[in-house]
């Protein structure tokens, strides 16, 4: 089991920059400590799986409006998460790239029940 089940992990005396990884194997690890709330997991397992329909139905249509909405739904769910649960700054703010792919690795090990929402 991941430490996100371990509440409090996200406490950490010492400040992460999410830029020192050189990889995302590196920053995976760093990546589920910040998300060790059981809440800010349900927000992001939410938004993702909104995502994931918004971009179905994109792909379906061909209306841009649901690529707007599946971002929006995507990265609101998450930030809620993070500023009224989680208590962090989200790491997209720092690494993009390596938290959009950490968001669906996470909701991937959420479904195959390697990572618990509660």
């Amino acid at each position: 089991m991941s430490r996100t089940s371990d509440p409090g992990v996200h406490g950490a005396a010492t400040p992460v920059d999410p830029r020192q990884f050189k990889s995302f194997a590196e920053f995976y690890p760093f990546y589920l400590r910040e998300h060790s709330n059981a809440m800010c997991r349900r927000l992001h397992f939410v938004g993702t799986s909104l995502s994931l329909l918004f971009l179905i139905g994109l792909v379906v249509t061909g209306h841009l409006w649901y690529l707007i909405a599946g971002l929006a739904c995507g990265y609101g769910f998450a930030w809620v998460g993070h500023f009224a649960f989680e208590k962090n700054r989200p790491a997209s703010f720092k690494r993009p790239l390596y938290s959009f792919i950490g968001d669906w690795m996470m909701w991937r090990d959420i479904l195959l029940g390697r990572i618990s929402l509660h």
